[in-house]
This record gives structure tokens, sequence and C-alpha cells, in this order.
């Protein structure tokens, strides 16, 4: 009989999930899009599951953290950039109706893009079992759902001849008639897509499976990037409406080093992690609602463990095709955040080692390569061996062997240990990687743009860590956590 879950006051579970999704989003932006994302889902996935989850068997809390990582990715192929630019481009600033247009996209976006971490989040810590089998056929309903989706509410597009959707949020003659293709260059958009294989995955999850966490937290995370995605880039539009007023005096020396850009997407995280906290605080009861969770070792349904390693060979291999060839057999096939994340999905459903990987390597190999990318194969900093050993083989070959540490304190019933290494490995290695892509921007030289957002994010960290340390080292005589 597992021990009664946790209860953590509101106000902690805000600082901690705030903090978790503002650093894990606003690192996103440096690294792209899916995999950049994931960053939070792991930060913001593994803060909850500390929270509220240690009491449960660890196979069912892995699993629950890595469906989260994923599907944090899922809607990084949303494109965004000309919705955002629809709020603050300097040819649009004082057009209201292209404002709201705007702010209405990225809510729109924002929220489709959160509510499926949150569901997938619910599915693995509400108790409700799920087999490999079914999550196959779900997968399948909401790649078809999304072809549908997109061919109902994303076409017509073919801008050579000015035809775009009825419902369009990117660059449109609507608000600049004169402005020629070339100039303009109208973005494909995927939103309706998305938004129908969320319908049928929550409508699957409330209707047919009966799983009322795994929907209350996708409502929450649809609420979440809603509200988080628009709040955010009101500081970006408002800074743009009213640049005069940063012109004279200390705001204008504080514009010279603030990015507009990166702290609307610190922003947008920290309240996506906040909403993601609060559903599920409020939703705390629900944990394992369904009863009969267990901890089988090997999972039932899992495939052999040759079969497993080469599937996660071959995700591995499509994975960096993908980042890092233009070959366009890899782009065709993974270059899709709902493609990416089928193989990951399934694996973790039934896997021995995908859910402990998710969580260290598989989610940091695209970040560590394209840290290596830019500081040695861009800029030079440093030379290609000290630069593989520092930003690729180090990080990697210790995510490594902490993946099977965490299997091996699992093993013991350690839940509560590996869950705060895993926290604090996370937050370490993507808060020093991004600061070295930031070419380390301490305070006491000249500050740069990139100077005030690596505060933040070293503010962040240092609360994370902070939390995770007192987790693993508990002062006598008092309660951790």
């Amino acid at each position: 009989m597992h021990s009664p879950p946790p209860s953590p006051p509101l106000w902690k579970v805000l600082i901690l999930a705030g903090a978790a999704g503002g650093m894990g989003w606003g690192i996103r932006g440096q690294y792209g899009h899916e995999t950049g994302a994931m960053i939070a889902g792991a930060l913001v996935s593994l803060v909850l599951c500390l929270l509220f989850a240690r009491h449960l068997p660890s196979a069912t809390v892995v699993r629950a953290a890595a469906w989260g990582t994923v599907a944090m990715g899922f809607g990084g192929s949303m494109t965004y950039g000309q919705t955002v630019g629809l709020t603050h481009n300097p040819s649009l600033v004082g057009n209201v109706d292209a404002l709201l247009w705007g702010m209405l996209g990225l809510s729109i976006k924002g929220g489709l893009w959160i509510g499926f971490s949150g569901a997938f989040l619910g599915m693995g810590l509400s108790g409700v079992p799920y087999r490999t089998g079914e999550v196959l056929r779900l997968y399948a309903g909401m790649l078809l759902a999304c072809a549908l989706g997109i061919w109902l509410l994303n076409e017509p597009y073919n801008p050579a001849q000015h035809l775009l959707p009825k419902i369009y949020f990117s660059a449109d003659w609507r608000w600049t008639p004169d402005v020629t293709l070339e100039v303009l260059k109208p973005r494909r958009e995927l939103w309706g897509g998305f938004l129908v294989a969320l319908a049928v995955l929550l409508g699957w999850l409330g209707w047919i499976r009966r799983d009322g966490l795994a929907v209350r937290l996708g409502l929450w995370g649809l609420l979440g990037g809603a509200i988080g995605f628009p709040l955010g880039q009101c500081l970006q539009a408002g800074y743009a409406w009213h640049r005069d007023g940063f012109r004279q005096g200390w705001l204008a020396e504080a514009d010279r080093v603030i990015n507009w850009w990166n702290f609307m997407e610190t922003t947008f995280g920290m309240t996506l992690g906040a909403a993601l906290g609060l559903g599920l605080w409020l939703s705390r009861r629900r944990l394992n609602s369904g009863g009969g969770l267990s901890d089988p070792t090997p999972p039932v349904g899992a495939p052999s463990r040759g079969l497993e390693w080469t599937l996660i060979g071959m995700h591995l291999v499509l994975l960096v095709g993908m980042e890092f060839t233009d070959h366009r057999l890899f782009s065709e096939i993974y270059d899709f955040g709902l493609m990416l994340g089928f193989l990951p999905i399934l694996g973790i459903t039934a896997g021995r080692f995908w859910p402990w990987l998710t969580i260290t390597v598989i989610t940091l190999v695209p970040i560590a390569g394209k840290t290596f990318h830019r500081l040695v194969n861009e800029e030079a900093v440093l030379g290609p061996v000290a630069g593989a050993t520092l930003y690729l083989a180090l990080p990697l070959l210790l995510a490594g062997w902490l993946a099977w540490r965490f299997r091996a304190l699992a093993a013991a019933g350690n839940t509560t240990r590996w869950l705060a290494e895993a926290l604090l490995f996370n937050t370490l290695v993507y808060f020093l990687l991004n600061n070295a892509f930031f070419r380390f921007p301490w305070p006491w030289q000249a500050w740069t743009p990139r100077t005030p957002n690596a505060l933040v994010f070293a503010a962040c960290a240092g609360v994370l860590s902070l939390w995770a340390f007192r987790l693993l080292h508990p002062r006598t005589g008092t309660r951790s956590g």
C-alpha cells in the first residue's frame, strides 16, 4: 500500500513550477521549436512529479515525466513568428485590429502547444492503465485528426495566387495590401490540425478512458498556454508601441540590454508552468484515481531488449539527421511534432529503458549538439576536440550514467532521490549549456542583451537547485520538501 500523496502549499507549487517553466521556455528560444520545448517539458514535469507524485511507483512516475516531456514538443511545428509580428511590427504599430488578431492567434497556438503536455502528464499520474496497443490506436487517431484539421482550417494555401485560409494568423495582405509576395512570405499554418488532434485526445481520455485527471491537466495546459503566450507578448508589443518612452534616461540604458523577445518567452514559460502546477494542485485528489497502480519490471507487453534498443537507435538517427543535416528524407519523416513524438510516446509506454533515457540522454542530444554547432562550427570559440569534449561527450556520458543510476535507485524504492537528482541534473546542464551559448554574460562584465535573461535563468536555476538539494539532504528534525 502506497503512502498518501503529498499536499504542498500552493505558493510553493506556483514558484517552483513557474521557475521551471520560465527557465525552460526561455532557454528553448535559443534551441528551436520541438526539441527546445522539451527542455521546459522535462523541467516542469519533474517538478510536478516531485511535488505531487513521489509516493507513487517509480515506473509510473518516470513514465509520466517522460510523456510530459515529449508531448511538450508537439506544438513546435506551429509557426508563430509572423503571428507575433502582427502585434509589434513597425508597419503595424497603431493598428489595433492587427494587434488583437495577433494576440488571438498567439492564444490559440499557445493553448494548443501546452494542452498536449498537460494531458499526457495527467495520463501518467492518474493511475488509469494504458497499454501499448491502445496508445498506438490513439496516436494514429491523432495523426488522422491532425490531417483532417489542416484540411478543414488551414486550407487553401497558395500564396502565389494570394489564396490563404479564412482564419489565418500569419503575414497576410489583409494587413499590408501593397506588399509583394517576396516581401510578405506568408507561412504555412498548422494550428487547425493540432486543434482537432487535441480535441480527439481529450475526447478519448474523457469519454472512452474516463481519465479525469488527464482531461483536467490538458485543459489547464490549454488555459496556461492561451494566457501565457499573449501575456508574454504584451511586454514586447508594449515596448514596440511606446518606443519613444525608451529613448531617454534610464529607460534608454535599460533598452540597450533588454532582449524583449526572450523576456516574452520567459513570461510565457512561467505562466504555463504555474498554470499546470495550479491545475495539478486543484486536482491532487485525483492522483491514482483509477487504482490498481503497479510497478512491473519489465512492463507488461514490453518489447525485447534488442527491439527496444533498435527503436531507440532508430529514433536517435532520425532525430540527429533531422536536426543537423539537410537531407530531405529526415525532414520529411521527422520534421513534424507529432511524427517526432510517435516512437518516443510508444517507447515510453512499453519500454524498460526509454522513459529513463528520455529525461536524460534523448532530450539532451539535440541541445548539446546545437551548442557544439554554434560555439565550434559557427563561432569557433573552441576547437573541435575541446568543444566535442566539453559540450557533447561530458554531458551525454553523464546523462547516460545517470539514466542507469536512476533505474537502480528506482529498483531500491527511492523515488524521491532519483527525481531530485534528475531535476538537479536537468536544471544545471541546460542552464550551463545555455550560458555557454550566451558566451557566459557575467553580470560584473559589460552588460549585453543576454545579461538580464541570464540573470533570470540563474535565479530560476538557483531556486530549483536549492529545493532539489534540500530534498537530497534534508535537515535533521525537519520535514523535507
